[in-house]
């Protein structure tokens, strides 16, 4: 992609917390910042992911199918340590260059999301590089980009808001148990990483955020337990989610199981969202 274009989209990325619009609108898209292989400068491009489980997400250095890798890609083969931004957090990343089968398949699951890889790499002999980065353990607490308490917490809602929507078009895009009767196998490890990362963030919130809150705001112990329980409630409806998407059946029964946890995580953020950012964002909820 051009110099300016890319900027473009990273500026918009930026300004609006992941979210862009044209080509890359709804997408799922991450900012890639390596290291120059020969002038040791930073360099950062945009380009598309994939979850791919809890410990890593997968980038496809596919150059719209030209016949060179794109730089992004040289830069990272000599320095492989890279930075990630998601829109929400930013984060030290190891990259590694998948190869032989894990790279053959990762790259079919690519292109059950998205036949438009396939498409790319018709177009040149070269085999198109899958690389998955692994996020490195940070030194301190999680780079959020956020100015305040209550803006990162809506921002990390929002995120899951974004994923669940993908997952939801997704499912409406897979075919009738009589044409095929499991899931895809990236749409479950969407899903799976969706799982994952919402269980962590509730476990997050109950041993972290809410103690914290509850010794700062005692009036708030109400609210606190029901979202509590509403974490419970949660877990059951992601138990049902993971075991849809595990054991076969057909994408009728995970896309219900989509539509509950949606309705029941949309109503659960939104009630979240109404109690505990004045809380976040008050004088004592930004100390300490």
């Amino acid at each position: 992609m051009p110099h300016d274009f890319n900027q473009q989209v990273i500026d918009e990325f930026r300004a609006h917390h992941g979210r862009v619009g044209g080509p890359f609108e709804g997408a799922r898209l991450l900012l890639l910042t390596t290291t120059g292989a020969r002038s040791g400068r930073p360099h950062t491009t945009p380009v598309g992911y994939l979850p791919d489980g809890p410990e890593r997400v997968l980038v496809i250095a596919s150059a719209g199918g030209a016949d060179r890798h794109p730089a992004w890609y040289h830069n990272l083969r000599v320095h492989p340590r890279v930075t990630v931004e998601n829109g929400v957090f930013t984060y030290a990343a190891q990259a590694v260059v998948l190869t032989g089968e894990e790279r053959d398949q990762a790259f079919a699951r690519a292109v059950e999301a998205d036949p438009g890889w396939a498409a790319y790499q018709e177009k040149t002999r070269r085999v198109i590089p899958v690389i998955a980065l692994y996020q490195t353990a940070p030194d301190g607490p999680p780079k959020i980009n956020a100015r305040s308490l209550g803006e990162a917490l809506r921002l990390v809602h929002d995120a899951f808001r974004h994923e669940l929507a993908l997952i939801r078009e997704e499912m409406s895009t897979q075919p009738s148990a009589t044409a095929s009767p499991t899931l895809g196998a990236q749409l479950r490890a969407n899903c799976l990483t969706f799982c994952h990362g919402l269980h962590n963030h509730h476990t997050g919130e109950d041993l972290g955020l809410f103690p914290a809150l509850a010794d700062r705001h005692p009036e708030a112990a109400p609210v606190l337990a029901r979202l509590r329980e509403e974490h419970e409630k949660i877990a059951s409806l992601v138990a049902d989610l993971r075991h849809a998407v595990t054991t076969p059946s057909d994408p009728a029964t995970a896309r219900a199981e989509v539509a509950r946890l949606t309705t029941a995580l949309e109503a659960h953020l939104a009630y979240e969202e109404q109690e505990l950012i004045p809380l976040l964002d008050a004088p004592a909820g930004l100390t300490g």
